[in-house]
């Protein structure tokens, strides 16, 4: 399985289905099933009260870090314009749930389903392949 490593709170943001649009510096050329990893580092007590509304849309959610959480499919990758941007502004949830920049790349995430059960997994940079044993 093809999977994508998040940071708290934003792994159970996508998860939760608070954010349908994963932002980052790079493109993909992946399309598909795709899994969601919540990554080991846990958020520090300024990292709180500097993502305090992003984390109001989570009210009553338990962070997992260190597992697979989620799953999704990978739609489209596109390159942030300002068009685009002023788009994704109309969702001030969505908005608030990445860094949108001219340059920058959204992942448009789709038929997003929370795992049952956790799958403990050790987090890699960029997408990588999960093997379950």
């Amino acid at each position: 399985m093809k999977v994508l490593n998040l940071q708290e709170p934003w792994a159970s943001l996508v998860k939760e289905g608070c954010k349908r649009i994963e932002t980052r510096s790079w493109r993909t050329n992946y399309r598909g099933e795709l899994y969601i990893h919540a990554s080991q580092r846990k958020l520090t007590a300024r990292e709180y009260d500097l993502y305090v509304e992003q984390l109001g849309l989570l009210r009553g959610t338990e962070f997992v870090y260190g597992a697979i959480i989620a799953k999704c499919r990978l739609v489209d990758c596109r390159l942030m314009t300002g068009e685009l941007i002023a788009e994704v502004k109309k969702d001030r949830a969505e908005f608030l749930c990445g860094e949108y920049k001219p340059g920058r790349y959204a992942w448009i995430l789709e038929d997003v389903e929370a795992l049952e059960m956790p799958i403990p997994a050790k987090g890699q940079l960029g997408i990588w392949t999960f093997e379950q044993r």
